[in-house]
């Protein structure tokens, strides 16, 4: 079942600086903050360290500084 939800335009301009990729979806980047949330109440000491890693990662993918699946996969052998 899919709604409608209404937000102000702050709360999506702070939502659109978690997108990973340009045309991820308000669905798929809702369904991580909600992961995250929960793994930082089941397990405070990893969620500041994951939390961390995470801005890390996107701040590498922004600047392009990562292997493509098919970089990934010659370095493998794969």
């Amino acid at each position: 079942m899919e709604t409608t939800i209404r937000i102000n335009g702050r709360i999506k301009k702070e939502l659109d600086g978690f997108k990973q990729y340009k045309n991820e979806s308000y669905n798929d980047l809702v369904q991580k903050l909600i992961y995250i949330a929960k793994m930082a109440e089941k397990k405070p000491e990893i969620s500041q360290k994951t939390v961390k890693e995470v801005f890390e990662a996107r701040e590498r993918i922004k600047k392009g500084d990562f292997y493509t699946e098919v970089e990934a996969k010659k370095i493998l052998g794969i």
